[in-house]
């Protein structure tokens, strides 16, 4: 029989057997099962290493928990709308449903091939019109909750990808050399802004688009991360920012109009501003404006330098206009010293942060300060440092920091939080406030490979939704052409509205495709429900997910989104629940030389190149699934050297001939260590530290191979440990735990097997290894040190009985009570020395447990029982004979033992 494992040979007929005895699929009957879901791909074209991790995770997770009796969910699909697609069929002169598809067909094959275990009955396809037809649904029922939002808008716009950006598909490119100022205290936005996809600097366009209100989420969505204790503390501290709670106040000031500016009889509006720091107040010296804010536009109406200014930076970034602006004829009355205020257009003022219009305090505001020197404005001190006087010079740097209010009316001489306190109570002009960095998610995109918007433009009847029945509004033929398809298709574009039957055009934005991947894990609780999305009640039973796994990167994409959307269901009542997952895994990068493998760099390992399994068992072993790892040949083969070791383990036991019936001491130790191995690896895929369970697999292996080694083998505790090696390894390598499995002669599929438990107590498991591990320490130490080439005998001989009684009396009265233990002791019936001996051992005890803390103790028959079981290890190492002596039979060696440490002579 070969001894050599093969994979590519199994593969095949492992994954024939589990299609054909179906044992991935998860039966609608199921009651409450364990949601296991990895975040599905892209329809890119190929898996990459990112994939496979991905994957090897939730696979390897699913897999243990369906061994520990759950029935689970683990479906797989494809998120297969996006603007990619369509920029890879034209560069291919092919159509974006042709490529789309293809890519499925072959990253299908790939998920097989690597042996992942999905139930394949449930798979979705996002770009399909029986999936898109229900986000065209959900966009009516969000519509007509008044979650959903049609107006002009200034939007970030790609000009590569030609189409407009969510703020979260906006990166910031933090090596740029520009200046990039922000308005608002909340926050400022560094770096050159760039699309998420292809990198292109983005822009700026004034567009009508299609929002859903998601800041009416905003309050709920940032309380909400306290209560996911199983997510990731970065994936929620992301979060946290991104949506950017800031507790402030509201200022109102008064600005008049010029004559020409308005139409308002008075010649007054009122602008109000959010600021952190309201007790800076009186340093304000001029009120700035966003270009998009109410007020610009209506000044620019009646003033040409104002409207050129607006024109100017309309479409340009905030790291593109610095602290340019335009004063304007309006003047602001400051609401506590009635003093007049300029008031200017300034581009540094964005109008997506606080209220789009700030009161400039350029004594202790940066952006304030560099507005203000740029424009000649006064800088006005009026919170100094508290304690001692600190040299600060205004007009070079502003003073940030809390202090003492000066140069501030009756509020002088107060602390900055006092003050704050005050007028928030006492001036009507200032309110408390909240505001949130989070803005309106936009979905539309001006593309065609999406899901078309359900909406008529009728000239008579305004926006119009296309009604249930006639949903879905599919996607007309491909039709090449720059910019969106859509508009240049008219039999999409001409339609007639279904109010009024007269001549209309139908909304030619398609949805982001970050609305099909909101509701995705939904969909595969119900995939062929024909008359709604998904299943309420089962929705209701099965939710939330388990356990989801992806990269951090969809922390303010995806994860954000999900969050929303399945509130929005909640308050349509369609869903009980309003957190989508209960626990988040978020895997780490998979680096080459250091940087993250990417095509670009040209340092992609594809996943075939060392086989599915060796591959799975790497990725998996080789960190935590949090933690980045460098891809290197070298820890590769290890991955494959501990297959072909186990492989080989299971070939040879089974033309073994030489196996035994009788129990002998160090058979003994094999079953304990079996069942300490079991434990501890069942508690590693519990907390998904599969590098740890792969570590501790190892190790039993390399403990049965010297086992055998030594002696022949008991039958059935060898093959019980080889069996538990096969059920334990076949989550991270199931080709490889199968073929185990059945050559020796498990019962049915190793994939349905029940998950291996010890079969004795294991409680004090980690201290028994502890003991031997150092124990064996010891004497290779002493062997070293004293130069001993070949010990004619070595002996360890366990502490004297009262030196355990003590630890256990002492660990009853505590550091206070040594002189009481020993009195306890001395008058037991436990054979001990003299009070001054057990009273100078109590205090080397305490002090130990000081160092190292509180540890289990074993009973003196406890640790000799252990030490005998374990001799045969100390036997094997140095070829000799080893005895284990209780203190009694050598009394003058026990004096140098304690409990948890023998005293140890080498002959």
């Amino acid at each position: 029989m070969s001894s050599h494992y093969d994979h590519a040979q199994v593969q095949e007929f492992w994954q024939y057997v589990w299609e054909r005895d179906d044992v991935y699929e998860l039966s609608a009957d199921a009651s409450n099962p364990t949601y296991v879901l990895g975040m599905f791909p892209y329809t890119s074209g190929t898996l990459h290493m990112g994939h496979v991790r991905n994957y090897a995770i939730s696979d390897a997770y699913a897999r243990y928990r369906r061994m520990q009796g759950d029935d689970v969910l683990h479906p797989m699909g494809w998120d297969a709308f996006g603007l990619p697609a369509e920029n890879a069929a034209h560069e291919r002169a092919s159509d974006p449903e042709s490529w789309t598809q293809a890519c499925i067909r072959r990253m299908r094959e790939e998920l097989e091939t690597m042996g992942f275990g999905y139930d394949w009955s449930r798979e979705i396809t996002t770009c399909e019109p029986d999936y898109y037809r229900w986000n065209q649904w959900l966009f009516k029922r969000l519509y007509e909750a008044g979650l959903v939002e049609y107006e002009a808008a200034t939007v970030n716009w790609c000009p590569d990808c030609e189409t407009v950006l969510a703020d979260a598909q906006v990166e910031e490119r933090e090596d740029s050399e520009s200046s990039d100022q922000v308005a608002g205290e909340a926050g400022s936005r560094d770096g050159d802004r760039v699309c998420w996809r292809c990198e292109t600097p983005v822009g700026r366009r004034e567009l009508d688009q299609w929002f859903f209100t998601i800041t009416d989420y905003a309050e709920e969505l940032y309380d909400g991360l306290d209560d996911l204790e199983g997510w990731p503390d970065g994936v929620r501290e992301i979060q946290r920012n991104w949506i950017g709670r800031q507790e402030g106040a509201r200022i109102e000031f008064t600005v008049s109009l010029p004559e020409t500016g308005s139409d308002r009889s008075d010649g007054e509006t009122s602008v109000a501003v959010f600021s952190t720091r309201p007790e800076t107040i009186y340093g304000a010296t001029y009120l700035a404006v966003s270009p998009g804010h109410d007020l610009a536009r209506s000044l620019a109406d009646a003033d040409d330098d104002v409207a050129a200014y607006v024109e100017r930076v309309r479409d340009r970034g905030p790291d593109e206009v610095g602290f340019s602006g335009v004063e304007t004829d309006a003047t602001a009355t400051h609401p506590l010293t009635g003093e007049e205020l300029p008031v200017y257009v300034a581009g540094y003022v964005l109008e997506d942060v606080g209220t789009g219009a700030v009161m400039g305090v350029p004594a202790h505001n940066e952006r304030d300060h560099g507005f203000a020197l740029e424009h000649d404005l006064p800088i006005e001190g009026v919170v100094a440092p508290k304690d001692e006087p600190v040299d600060v010079d205004l007009e070079e740097t502003p003073y940030t920091s809390g202090g003492i209010l000066e140069r501030s009316g009756e509020y002088d001489g107060l602390e900055s939080e006092t003050a704050r306190r005050r007028l928030l109570e006492e001036s009507t002009a200032i309110e408390e406030d909240v505001t949130y960095r989070l803005r309106d998610w936009l979905i539309s995109r001006q593309r065609y490979w999406g899901t078309p918007i359900p909406v008529v433009h009728c000239d008579d009847c305004g926006h119009v939704l296309v009604p249930d029945e006639e949903l879905p509004v599919e996607l007309p033929e491909f039709v090449r052409t720059t910019g969106n398809p859509l508009e240049e298709h008219d039999s999409f574009r001409h339609t007639d509205c279904p109010e009024c039957g007269r001549p209309a055009r139908r909304e030619t934005d398609t949805m982001d495709t970050f609305v099909d991947s909101s509701w995705y894990f939904l969909r595969f609780l119900s995939p062929d429900l024909a008359d709604a999305p998904f299943d309420r009640e089962r929705a209701n039973e099965w939710l939330p997910i388990d356990v989801y796994v992806g990269g951090d990167e969809h922390a303010i994409l995806h994860l954000l989104y999900i969050r929303f959307m399945t509130r929005a269901l909640a308050d349509l009542g369609l869903l009980d629940h309003r957190e989508p997952v209960e626990e988040l895994v978020s895997q780490g990068t998979v680096l080459y030389d250091g940087e993250k493998m990417s095509t670009s760099k040209g340092n992609v390992v594809s996943p075939d190149e060392y086989g599915a399994e060796t591959t799975r068992l790497f990725v998996l072993s080789a960190a935590h699934p949090e933690q980045d790892f460098e891809w290197t040949a070298n820890n590769v083969r290890g991955a494959y050297d501990l297959q072909q070791t186990l492989y080989r383990m299971a070939t040879d036991f089974v033309d073994e001939t030489n196996t035994r019936v009788e129990v002998r001491s160090h058979d003994e130790y094999l079953t304990r260590e079996i069942d300490r191995t079991i434990a501890v690896v069942t508690e590693e895929y519990d907390r998904f530290r599969f590098h740890r369970a792969a570590t501790e697999i190892r190790e039993l292996a390399r403990l049965l191979r010297r086992y055998r080694e030594y002696d022949a083998p008991h039958g059935e505790i060898y093959r019980r440990g080889l069996l538990s090696l096969a059920a334990m390894i076949s989550p991270m390598a199931p080709h490889l735990g199968e073929e185990l499995w059945n050559k020796l002669r498990g019962e049915g599929l190793v994939v349905e097997a029940d998950w291996p438990v010890p079969e004795t107590d294991v409680s004090g498991r980690a201290f028994e290894r502890r003991l031997v591990e150092t124990t064996l320490e010891d004497v290779r130490d002493i062997v070293d040190v004293a130069a001993i080439d070949e010990p004619d005998r070595i002996k360890l001989v366990v502490a004297s009985e009262w030196k355990y009684r003590l630890r256990e009396v002492l660990d009853e009265s505590g550091a206070d009570g040594v002189s009481a233990a020993v009195d306890r002791l001395l008058e037991a019936s436990v054979e001990t020395p003299d009070r001054e001996t057990v009273t100078a051992f109590a205090g080397e005890l305490l002090e130990r447990s000081r160092r190292n803390g509180i540890d289990r103790a074993l009973t003196v028959d406890e640790e000799y029982a252990l030490l005998e079981r374990a001799r045969w290890l100390v036997v094997d190492e140095f070829d000799t004979d080893v005895v284990v002596r209780r203190a009694s039979r050598d009394g003058a060696l026990a004096t140098k033992a304690r409990p948890g440490k023998p005293a140890i002579r080498i002959e």
